[in-house]
């Protein structure tokens, strides 16, 4: 049975809490040449823009820094959250303390800390949808261009 259909604003603040309290986001990116690739990263959310990282060789870093373009989903099939966004690549030299910190305090994980060299992504949402059933699916659009709605 379907629940009762949020207001915007309720989607939006449920939104904005699901990016300050979750620890994981799937991470879609795909190839050049429009091979899709699908991963599960720890994240961090500063209020603007979501941090992730992966090892420096890995198909996902490859792909980000590639297209600067990638889609994260959270939340599951009935309460779902999807952000299309733009990728900047930051390098280890080019983060923040205050960010690695932070991410490091959230995630419970220091990528600087791995054998292997990683590389930070900074990706900016440009659109992030959010519904929970089919009485959500209109309306659920709530930033487009990298501005919310309401």
């Amino acid at each position: 049975m379907s629940e009762e259909t949020r207001s915007g604003a309720e989607r939006r603040r449920d939104t904005e809490k699901r990016l300050e309290h979750d620890a994981d986001v799937w991470v879609a990116s795909a190839s050049a040449d429009g091979a899709p690739y699908l991963v599960p990263l720890s994240f961090d959310w500063d209020g603007q823009a979501v941090l992730v990282a992966t090892p420096a060789n890995s198909t996902t870093a490859r792909n980000l820094a590639a297209t600067r373009t990638v889609r994260l989903g959270l939340g599951h099939t009935r309460d779902v959250l999807m952000i299309d966004g733009q990728v900047e690549v930051l390098d280890t030299e080019g983060l923040s303390p205050e960010w690695r910190s932070r991410f490091a305090t959230r995630t419970g994980w220091d990528p600087g800390m791995e054998t292997r060299p990683h590389r930070w992504f900074r990706i900016s949402p440009r659109r992030i949808q959010a519904w929970r059933e089919v009485n959500e699916l209109s309306g659920r659009e709530l930033m487009r261009d990298g501005c919310w709605l309401l």
